[in-house]
C-alpha cells in the first residue's frame, strides 16, 4: 500500500512521475539503493560501496561529467599468481556466455589475483529513478552471480 505523497510506498527520488529524467548523481544513487534497504557508504574517494556476502560492490560515476554508471564487483576469493591463466580462461568463458557483468582478472600489488565484474551504462541524457533502480539491481544481481561462480573455483582463499 502506498504512503501519501509517494509512489509504490517509497520516499524521495522514487516518488513522483516515473518518466522525469534527472542527472546521475551520487545522491540519487544513494537514495535508490537505500530505498531497497541496501546499506552503502562513501569510501575515502567519495564513491559508494557496499558488501554483498563476502564481495564488495562499488557504484561509480566515471566520465567527464560523471555521466557513466559503473557497478563494479570485487569478488572475495584471492588466488595465487600462478592461477592467472585459469582465471583468464574462466573470464573468457563467462564473457562468451553472459552479457553482464563483464568479468576480468585484477592482479593486486601483493601478487594475488582477483576477479572483478563490471556493468557500465552511459546516462549522459539522464535517468529516471525507476530506471536507475533497475540498472543498479541488474548490476548487483549479476555481480553476485559472478561472485557465486568465482567462489566455486579451486585455489581461491577469501581475503
Amino acid at each position: 500500500m502506498s504512503s501519501p505523497g509517494t509512489e509504490d510506498g517509497r520516499d524521495g527520488h522514487l516518488a513522483g512521475h516515473p518518466g522525469a529524467l534527472e542527472p546521475l548523481t551520487g545522491e540519487l544513487m544513494a537514495a535508490v539503493l537505500h530505498s531497497r534497504g541496501y546499506r552503502v557508504q562513501a569510501d575515502a574517494d567519495g564513491d559508494l560501496v557496499g558488501r554483498w556476502d563476502d564481495s564488495l560492490i562499488w557504484f561509480l560515476r566515471p566520465g567527464a561529467n560523471g555521466e557513466l554508471l559503473q557497478v563494479r564487483t570485487l569478488t572475495a576469493p584471492a588466488f595465487p599468481i600462478e592461477y592467472v591463466p585459469a582465471l583468464h580462461a574462466f573470464c573468457n568463458a563467462w564473457n562468451h556466455d553472459r552479457l553482464w557483468p563483464k568479468a576480468f582478472v585484477h592482479v593486486e600489488d601483493d601478487g594475488r589475483a582477483r576477479i572483478c565484474g563490471e556493468v557500465i551504462t552511459d546516462l549522459e541524457r539522464g535517468v529516471t529513478a525507476h530506471q536507475l533502480d533497475q540498472l543498479l539491481d541488474c548490476g548487483i544481481a549479476t555481480g553476485c552471480q559472478l561472485a557465486t561462480e568465482v567462489a566455486r573455483l579451486p585455489g581461491g582463499v577469501v581475503a
